[in-house]
């Protein structure tokens, strides 16, 4: 991935790690500049339909519950735009911003609205809607964020001011990719409607505009002429509700679909024989886990670390994934994705199963024990039967307990499940990013936390120094693996089916992102 500091050192002839603070910020001071593409020169036409692998919900159509996972940027990567976003050019490319610049100082990061840029109900984007939207942001980071930020200023309608309490690396971090908050929606259209009118009709800034929603059924969007990137070529998306992996891909055989999402194992390698499909897989930023969220408690058996240790000795994660996405997702051992900077390459995973039962016995549990609920998300359910099948093998025996995906996160984020979570995150950002979630105290998915960790975070959060703060993050990566505080499985490579009207699926532009992206790019193919 290529970072700020790696266009630094290509700037000024040094590596990341010589280039001193000052530099840093005179580059950032410049900002960053993304010309618009050439636009498409006829109308929108034709329609291109999505299986999709998950039942949608109204609360990924509004930025501001954005949790830290990728599942809602599926949807706002169509009806939304973000002042600055992950896009094909690099993580941290303007759009509704035509530049930005950090002050010298470090304490002020200030954006430049771009001219001309539009809400699908004709209002213009302005300072005051990108003010109100950071402002009512309330999802993952939503605390921490506020934290940092001292005052927000508006000199003009096309100026963005964000004060900071203190030099703050990741703030663009957090705002441009690891959260919903640089996400803009029009302040007088929700104060109009309500928070709960706006997902019923939301009215974003993206490409595609909200036509109709059927809840368990499907979504359907239309192109929106003024989106100022570039025109559409497909005119209608359509996002159908498909939970079950087999009709899905009988759908996409039948031409009922164009994209199929998630077609794993013997399915997948069906589809490689199917004449006029093809076989889009994508590894992407998602790392799946086991979490155990009782471990802080001395009461229950992971509490012992040698329980813990015991589980991920269990899993054949080779075997796994060989067996459900033909070998194509790494087993990295880190919850943290490989290509995300400050990313530590943990020891290599074993699959050892003496050694965990002989684990087991020292904890005192040589029969084994009864683990109660595994929770996941039912669209990784087969995954978590593999798991689950591993670990009964040791005698640690667990009951499956798939939940959509809503509500598995809603479980998950208000610290409702307990026992064995099955995990997992492909939300964009760094490596603090995802630990501020998943590993610090008051993250959205932290049930528990060690003072080792807090205090590293709370020094790499106002290290300037690379080096230094590559150490700290580094540190927290190696204790929650030497701890085992998480069993990480593996980083998902993605498995995808497209069909043969498709021209550009947009599968894999934005690098590590799990789903068609960006949608102005998408085509159909011509006659």
């Amino acid at each position: 991935m290529t970072t700020v500091q790696d266009v630094i050192a290509r700037s000024f002839g040094s590596s990341p790690d010589a280039i001193g603070r000052r530099r840093l910020l005179a580059l950032a001071a410049l900002g960053l500049a993304a010309a618009p593409q050439t636009a498409w020169s006829g109308a929108p036409q034709g329609q291109l339909t999505w299986a999709v692998h998950f039942s949608l919900a109204p609360t990924w159509f509004d930025p501001a519950e954005t949790p830290g996972m990728i599942t809602p940027f599926l949807l706002m990567y169509a009806l939304h735009d973000a002042m600055v976003k992950p896009m094909p050019d690099g993580p941290t490319t303007p759009c509704l911003a035509e530049k930005w610049k950090m002050a010298p100082d470090g304490l002020a990061c200030e954006f430049t609205v771009r001219a001309g840029t539009k809400f699908h109900n004709g209002e213009p984007v302005t300072a005051e809607d990108v003010k109100f939207s950071y402002e009512r942001y309330r999802g993952t980071s939503a605390g921490l964020m506020k934290e940092q930020v001292a005052a927000i200023e508006t000199p003009d309608e096309r100026t963005v001011r964000f004060v900071l309490k203190k030099p703050w690396p990741d703030f663009l971090t957090f705002y441009s990719s690891a959260t919903g908050a640089g996400w803009i929606v029009p302040k007088k259209y929700v104060q109009q409607v309500g928070e709960e009118g706006f997902k019923k009709a939301p009215v974003g800034a993206g490409p595609y505009r909200f036509v109709s929603f059927t809840p368990g059924v499907e979504l359907v969007l239309e192109a929106f002429d003024g989106y100022w990137r570039k025109q559409p070529t497909v005119k209608r998306l359509v996002f159908k509700v498909i939970p079950e992996e087999a009709t899905r891909l009988a759908a996409l055989k039948r031409g009922e679909v164009d994209l199929a999402y998630s077609i794993r194992g013997e399915l997948a390698e069906e589809l490689t024989r199917s004449p006029g499909l093809s076989l889009k897989p994508v590894v992407i930023q998602g790392t799946f886990w086991l979490y155990f969220p009782d471990q802080w408690d001395p009461k229950s058996p992971w509490h012992d670390q040698r329980v813990r240790d015991a589980a991920r000795l269990a899993i054949d994660y080779k075997s796994i994934s060989e067996a459900l996405t033909l070998g194509h997702s790494p087993v990295t051992n880190s919850i943290i994705p490989d290509s995300f900077d400050f990313y530590w390459k943990a020891p290599a995973a074993v699959y050892d199963m003496a050694r965990a039962k002989k684990l087991l016995a020292d904890a005192g549990l040589r029969n084994g024990f009864d683990a109660g609920d595994y929770y996941c998300d039912a669209t990784y359910a087969n995954l978590a039967e593999a798991v689950i099948n591993n670990l009964q093998e040791v005698g640690i025996r667990a009951k499956l307990r798939p939940l959509e995906r809503a509500a598995f996160f809603s479980g998950y984020g208000e610290k409702k499940l307990k026992n064995i979570i099955q995990g997992s995150s492909g939300a964009f950002g760094n490596a603090a990013t995802r630990l501020e979630a998943f590993a610090v105290k008051g993250g959205a998915y932290v049930y528990g936390s060690y003072p080792e960790i807090e205090t590293l975070f709370a020094q790499q959060a106002a290290e300037l120094d690379m080096a230094k703060r590559t150490a700290q993050l580094h540190g927290i990566q190696r204790f929650l693996h030497e701890r085992s505080v998480y069993a990480p499985i593996w980083q998902l490579a993605f498995l995808n089916g497209q069909g043969k009207r498709v021209g550009q699926s947009a599968l894999g532009l934005i690098r590590g992102h799990a789903y068609s992206a960006p949608y102005e790019d998408v085509t159909i193919k011509q006659p």
